[in-house]
């Protein structure tokens, strides 16, 4: 089995910023592409941002400039740091991991529950 834990989500006022945490743990061997998907009420989900395992990022347009990607590969974890938030950034963040797990040695995206992200105007 391989879970995604995901935290740092909460309400913050426009312009302000908040930093979201996912973790990946179980049996895994290897993790390739790791990432945030969002989806806001009546809305498809979205990518936000995705990061390999050599660090290179890909960011939606709309989040570039303000939304930051990293990764520590050690730990198992992809951090998300959001500034300059916006009312329409509130989403449901979900972070996503392709990964090689432990016991079969085959790729899978796994996902996490979803954290709430609510930004006010």
């Amino acid at each position: 089995q391989v879970q995604l834990a995901e935290s740092g989500g909460g309400l913050v006022q426009a312009g302000g910023s908040l930093r979201l945490s996912c973790a990946a743990s179980g049996s895994i061997f290897s993790i390739n592409v790791m990432g945030w998907y969002r989806q806001a009420p009546g809305k498809q989900r979205e990518l936000v941002a995705q990061i390999t395992g050599g660090g290179s990022t890909n960011y939606a347009d709309s989040v570039k400039g303000r939304f930051t990607l990293s990764r520590d590969n050690a730990k198992n974890t992809v951090y998300l740091q959001m500034s300059s938030l916006k009312p329409e950034d509130t989403a449901v963040y979900y972070c996503t991991a392709v990964v090689s797990r432990s016991d079969s040695l085959r790729w899978a995206n796994y996902w996490g529950q979803g954290t709430q992200v609510t930004v006010s105007s």
